[in-house]
C-alpha cells in the first residue's frame, strides 16, 4: 500500500512540475442540499460525512448523496444568538478526531456576545452524534457585536488556529488590530494537547517578549474565513475590508509574527496611518477587489487539490457577500471570474475528504459542488463502468456494469485538461484504450454512454509496471 501511495505522490508531483498551459475551465455550479437555514461552515472529519454549520447553533450531516440527517449533530442554540454577524460561526475536528472524538467550535455567547472556543466530543455509541456539554478553551470580550471572526482550523503543524476579527464599530478606532496585547484582529494560534486548558506554541512570535502568547499574525480587520493549502501548507486569509477594498492574503504556514496591515492600510491604499510601521514592513495582500465593482465582504476558500476538475488543480476559490461570483486565483494573484450565480449570498466554502469543493448560500440554505462545466460532466458514477485495470501500463479497459448501458465515445484528457485521445465505440459491453504512449502521470478518462450521460473516471499510468 506505500508503495502504491508513494507512486501516486511522484505521479502528483510530476504533473504538477511539468505542467502544460491549462485548457480554458468554466467555473460552474450544482446543486447539492437544500433546505439548511443560514449555513456558514462546511467541513469534514475525516470521512465521506460533510457538516454543515448552521449560524442559529445547530451542526447538521450531509451525506454523499445530498440527504440531511434528521437528528443534528450538535446544539447549541441556548448557548449563542444567531443574528447579524453573531451566532455559532466555526468548526474545526481535531487531526486524531478517529481516535479521540474531540472537535471544536466558536460562536458568540448569548450573555453578552462574547468569542468562545469549546471543544466537544463525538457520542461513543452514535458516531451521527455528538455529546450534549462542551468544554471551554478560550474567552475573548467582544466590544461590539460585528467582525467576530469565525472560522477554526487546524494547521498542518497540528496547532488550533483562530481567525479574530478587530471587534467591529468600523475603523477600529481603538486600534485593536495593530495592538500585540490585545487578541482582536489577529489571527491566533494555540496548542490544544497540553496545558490547561491549552498550551502555546513555543515558536509563537510574542512568547518570552512583549505581546499576547497566542498571536500568530496582526493587522487583520475581520478574517471572516481562511484556510491551509493542504499541498504545500500555504495559509490563505480572506480579509473583510472596510469602505472601499476587500483583500486576500496568502503566506507560508511557517512565516511568524506577520502584520497584514489593518487599520494603517485597506488593501493597498493609506486607511489610518497614524503611529503605523512603514508599508513596506507589513504582509501585502496577493488579490484585492473594489467596492465600486460590486464587491462588499469578501468570503474565502480553499486552493482546489481535488481530482475531478484538472483545470482548477492549484487555484485558489473566493467569492462575495454582495456579488455572487466564484473568483478563481491563481498563485500570482490573476483572477478569473465565474458567471453570476444570482439569487444567491455566498459566505462559506468547503472541502470533502477528497479535496472537491463546496460553497454555501446564506440566504436560501442551499450547498453546491463546484465543478468545471467545460467537460460537460452530467453525471460522475464510477459504478456505471469498470475501468481495468488502474494504475495501467499498457492498455486499459472500459466495461459497462449495465446490460443495457454501453460506451458511444471515450476521451482521455492529462491532468491540465489538454485532450489528448478521442474514440467513438461499437455497441459493446467491452472496449479496450491504448495507453502505451502514455507518460507516467494521472489523467481523466470521460466516457458517454448511449443515453447522452457522462461520466468521469480518474486513471493512474505507470509505464513502469
Amino acid at each position: 500500500m506505500k508503495t502504491i501511495l508513494l507512486f501516486i505522490a511522484l505521479v502528483f508531483i510530476q504533473c504538477t512540475q511539468h505542467s502544460q498551459t491549462p485548457t480554458s475551465s468554466v467555473i460552474g455550479l450544482q446543486s447539492f442540499a437544500t433546505g439548511f437555514s443560514s449555513p456558514v461552515e462546511i467541513t469534514h472529519c475525516g470521512d465521506s460525512r460533510l457538516f454543515v454549520v448552521e449560524q442559529d447553533g445547530l451542526i447538521k450531516i450531509l451525506n454523499t448523496n445530498g440527504t440531511i440527517n434528521p437528528t443534528p449533530f450538535l446544539n447549541v442554540t441556548t448557548l449563542t444568538n444567531g443574528g447579524g454577524e453573531q451566532g455559532l460561526l466555526g468548526l474545526a475536528f481535531h487531526p486524531n478526531y478517529a481516535s479521540n472524538g474531540y472537535f471544536y467550535i466558536n460562536y458568540t455567547r448569548i450573555s453578552d456576545g462574547a468569542t468562545v472556543i469549546a471543544r466537544y466530543s463525538v457520542n461513543t455509541g452514535n458516531p451521527n452524534t455528538a455529546n450534549p456539554s462542551g468544554t471551554v478553551l478560550l474567552l475573548i470580550p467582544q466590544p461590539y457585536s460585528n467582525h467576530n471572526g469565525g472560522t477554526l482550523k487546524f494547521g498542518p503543524d497540528g496547532y488550533l488556529y483562530i481567525g479574530m476579527g478587530d471587534g467591529g464599530s468600523g475603523g477600529d478606532p481603538g486600534n485593536r488590530a495593530q495592538n500585540i496585547n490585545e487578541l482582536l484582529g489577529k489571527m491566533l494560534r494555540i496548542d490544544v494537547n497540553s496545558g490547561s486548558p491549552y498550551g502555546i506554541p513555543p515558536n509563537n512570535p510574542y512568547v518570552g517578549v512583549a505581546g499576547a502568547d497566542e498571536i500568530w499574525a496582526i493587522g487583520l480587520r475581520n478574517p471572516w474565513k481562511f484556510s491551509f493549502d493542504r499541498q504545500n501548507d500555504d495559509l490563505w486569509i480572506a480579509d473583510v475590508g472596510q469602505n472601499q477594498y476587500e483583500e486576500i492574503n496568502r503566506a507560508g504556514g511557517t512565516e511568524a509574527g506577520l502584520n497584514y496591515g489593518w487599520r494603517c492600510y485597506e488593501g493597498n491604499t493609506a486607511y489610518n496611518t497614524t503611529g503605523c510601521p512603514p508599508q513596506a514592513s507589513l504582509k501585502a495582500p496577493l488579490v484585492v477587489t473594489t467596492h465600486s465593482s460590486g464587491s462588499c465582504s469578501v468570503t474565502g476558500g480553499y486552493v482546489y487539490r481535488g481530482t475531478n476538475y484538472p483545470n482548477f488543480q492549484g487555484k485558489y476559490f473566493f467569492s462575495d457577500y454582495c456579488k455572487a461570483q466564484i473568483g478563481m486565483a491563481d498563485s500570482s494573484g490573476n483572477v478569473t471570474y465565474s458567471q453570476t450565480f444570482t439569487g444567491n449570498n455566498f459566505v462559506t466554502f468547503g472541502e470533502d475528504v477528497n479535496g472537491e469543493m463546496y460553497v454555501g448560500s446564506i440566504n436560501n440554505g442551499v450547498i453546491y459542488k463546484l465543478v468545471d462545466s467545460s467537460l460537460n460532466v452530467s453525471k460522475n458514477d464510477k459504478k456505471a463502468f469498470l475501468i481495468y485495470p488502474n494504475p495501467a501500463k499498457s492498455e486499459i479497459f472500459v466495461q459497462s456494469n449495465d446490460d443495457g448501458n454501453f460506451a458511444t465515445a471515450i476521451t482521455l484528457f492529462d491532468c491540465n485538461g489538454k485532450k489528448l485521445l478521442s474514440q467513438k465505440t461499437e455497441s459493446q459491453p467491452i472496449h479496450s484504450v491504448n495507453t502505451g504512449n502514455l507518460a507516467s502521470g494521472w489523467y481523466l478518462l470521460k466516457i458517454k454512454d448511449n443515453a447522452g450521460q457522462v461520466y468521469t473516471h480518474k486513471l493512474i499510468v505507470n509505464d513502469k509496471l
